[in-house]
């Protein structure tokens, strides 16, 4: 079911303004005990609600995060807005990379298509402000691109409501199928598909947990391919890459019947802290904001 369209409500229109309006009185008691961030968390999140047609929870919503596998999204709209055709190679990359967050898959595709520039350019196609390419010194690290809450729920109004349906059809089908665990063998259960009921579709993203799971998602099923974004948190060095040194975990999406909400919450963890204890902290707060807008 399709939820009422937002041609009336531009993505020009939800700005700085919208964020400050007063929530309305249906809102006022959820507006006024917002959930809150869990002590040693660094916390952003945005939540758009399609049939209201605005904004109804946010903070921070223009801080700055390094991407993790989030930016996978934009790799996946960048490359299939260049081409009328995909190659079933292709096809099957874009598959494992945006249901199952491969590395490899999302690295073959950066390298193909310019490395930063695929930032620069759908920063400029869709209006995102907060949306940055890497370090100039870390051209290959795509999982040092620097996003927003609100960059990132703006993405997801673009495939909804602007995109060919071709590219809109292609990237949700996946991410409503995202599998449970990423190829690197990490659950990517976290957040929203652990906190938040059925129908959902979702990208995650998790950075600075080493190469190993603490438990390996599936058993001996998952595949570890190639170096996970987190070696690479943990190997690069240099300046301008958000909570460098942090582990991060981000959960975005959409959720509710007929996908009436847009969601991006974005945590960044203390240093050296640990794969569950982080995985608590974010599908805990998922879940009570959830619970805010909607109650």
């Amino acid at each position: 079911m399709r939820t009422k369209p937002l041609a009336a409500v531009p993505l020009a229109a939800v700005t700085a303004a919208t964020l400050a309006a007063p929530a309305p009185a249906a809102h006022a008691a959820a507006q006024a005990r917002p959930p809150q961030a869990p002590a040693g968390t660094t916390a952003a999140w945005v939540v758009f609600d399609r049939q209201a047609g605005k904004i109804v929870a946010t903070r921070s919503a223009h801080r700055k995060y390094r991407s993790a596998s989030v930016v996978k999204i934009l790799i996946a709209i960048d490359y299939l807005e260049r081409r009328k055709s995909v190659p079933a190679a292709d096809a099957r990359l874009l598959r494992i990379m945006l249901r199952s967050s491969d590395d490899d898959a999302a690295s073959t595709f950066w390298d193909r298509l310019g490395k930063g520039q695929i930032i620069v350019r759908q920063a400029r196609r869709l209006g995102l402000s907060d949306t940055t390419p890497p370090p100039a010194s870390k051209p290959g690290f795509w999982g040092y691109t620097s996003l927003s809450a609100y960059d990132i729920v703006r993405t997801y109004r673009y495939l909804l409501d602007r995109a060919d349906a071709r590219v809109r059809d292609t990237i949700l089908g996946h991410l409503r199928h995202s599998t449970p665990c990423g190829t690197d063998g990490f659950d990517q259960t976290f957040g929203i598909p652990d906190a938040l009921p059925r129908p959902w579709a979702v990208k995650q993203g998790w950075s600075g947990f080493g190469t190993t799971p603490p438990v390996r998602c599936g058993g001996g099923g998952a595949r570890a391919v190639g170096a996970p974004i987190s070696w690479i948190a943990q190997r690069a060095t240099g300046s301008g890459v958000p909570d460098y040194g942090r582990p991060v975990l981000h959960s975005t999406g959409l959720a509710g019947k007929g996908e009436r909400y847009v969601m991006a919450v974005l945590t960044a963890h203390p240093a050296g802290g640990t794969w569950s204890s982080s995985v608590k902290r974010i599908t805990t707060l998922t879940r009570d904001l959830y619970r805010d807008v909607t109650r």
